[in-house]
């Protein structure tokens, strides 16, 4: 069990911002000239400019200039080994055992409510990989046989695709419905289908989990699955905006393109492996045995809940899907090792995102498109509206959290509005 560590800071039981998280973000404010690293702790953001100015930070063995930086970038590079290092700093400083308490207290706390969030890292490339079991099978079932809902290689290699880096953007901001080529169903028949330019209609969101990569690999070098996460700075929700109607005209044979990347969203705080430790379980066995260069041993999986919930303009929210990143078929390991295993070097920076995740159950499934069976069964809101796909201005509310006798470590919340197209 996980010792507790008592802090002088008033963090309510169910924050997400305990002091065994300590998430990295960067935000300014009004007073500061330029955007700075933070982490977040209960209603706060502890400033971490702040404590290297005032020599709080000092003795520590890497170069605390990184933590100056208007990007986690820098610090990120360093690998796993400093962030224990200053998060083990941190949660003294936080401690009722330190003697900093009231400066820190006085000029090193930003209450998040008046802080402006900002890209925590720079993007260096993008992936986004297909490593939900149920997801893959839930989609599969609608487009093919049941029987063949999986492709053949699915169980032998983390399927993924590189996507577009520019338009991956921060939680709050609202974005266009996209529009495109979609099928024009009033024209076309089955065996002649013609494509009409829309604003899709066919909108979704996709429930992800993202892993940021810290410290680089070389072009030509391999990554071992069982060396993979010392490359990890830590995790983030992700939100694959989907349009699936223009995806379904485009795709074949090169897959997605137009109808992903006009949008996808990630949550502001940065929670680092090193916090997520205490809440590894067991991957799910995975049959047919994998190749040697994917094997993995161990508890590879994380017990992350997660939840999506939709709101429309001026009404509740209702939570539409429950379910968690444990069962994820193939784990963050797995999906390094593949990735580099042709010599692909990684950049510090660099986001791999997992797929949609979901459940085998019915409230489980990570999209509208899982959801609503193509657009078969309407879902009904909490104030009476249905939705097949979404409609502008409805909102899309993703959380994550973790919790484990009494500790708790979570990721905030990931929220995008639709707005009407151009």
């Amino acid at each position: 069990m996980m010792q507790t560590i008592p802090t002088w800071l008033d963090i309510p039981a169910d924050s997400d911002f305990s002091i065994h998280n300590l998430p990295f973000g960067v935000f300014s404010t009004q007073n500061t000239l330029f955007p700075r690293i933070g982490v977040a702790i209960g209603e706060y953001i502890l400033d971490l400019h702040f404590l290297v100015s005032e020599g709080a930070l000092d003795g520590l063995s890497f170069d605390l200039e990184t933590l100056q930086e208007p990007v986690l970038n820098s610090f990120m590079a360093l690998g796993n080994e400093a962030v224990r290092e200053l998060r083990g700093r941190l949660q003294f400083l936080l401690s009722q055992a330190t003697t900093e308490r009231e400066v820190i207290e006085e000029e090193g706390l930003t209450l998040q409510v008046d802080a402006i969030m900002h890209f925590p890292f720079l993007i260096g490339d993008y992936t986004d990989f297909y490593s939900s079991l149920e997801h893959a099978q839930n989609a599969g079932k609608l487009f093919r046989d049941p029987a063949k809902a999986l492709f053949p290689n699915w169980r032998h290699l983390p399927v993924g695709y590189h996507g577009r880096a520019s338009s991956i953007q921060l939680s709050g901001m609202d974005f266009y419905r996209p529009c495109g080529q979609i099928i024009d169903k009033e024209l076309s028949t089955p065996d002649n289908p013609i494509p009409k330019f829309s604003p899709t209609q066919a909108l979704d969101f996709e429930l992800e989990m993202a892993t940021i990569i810290g410290k680089p690999s070389e072009l030509g070098e391999r990554i071992s699955a069982k060396n993979a996460e010392e490359h990890i700075f830590g995790f983030v929700l992700f939100n694959d905006w989907s349009a699936r109607d223009i995806q379904r005209w485009e795709y074949q044979p090169l897959g997605p393109f137009l109808g992903k990347n006009f949008f996808s969203a990630i949550s502001p705080w940065v929670v680092t492996l090193e916090a997520l430790q205490y809440f590894r379980v067991e991957s799910p066995i995975q049959d047919p045995e994998v190749l040697d260069y994917l094997k993995t041993s161990g508890e590879r999986n994380f017990d992350i809940h997660l939840s999506v919930a939709v709101q429309p303009e001026g009404a509740e929210p209702t939570t539409v899907t429950q379910t968690n990143f444990k069962h994820m078929y193939w784990n963050v390991a797995q999906q390094i090792a593949h990735h580099t295993v042709n010599g692909c070097n990684l950049n510090t920076g660099d986001l791999l995102a997992s797929g949609t995740i979901s459940g085998s159950e019915l409230g489980s499934y990570g999209c509208l498109l899982e959801i609503t069976e193509n657009g078969k069964k309407a879902l009904t809101l909490a104030n009476g509206d249905s939705r097949i796909f979404l409609q502008d201005y409805d909102s899309v509310v993703m959380k994550g959290w973790a919790e484990k006798n009494g500790v708790r470590v979570g990721f905030g919340n990931l929220h995008n509005k639709v707005l009407p197209a151009k």
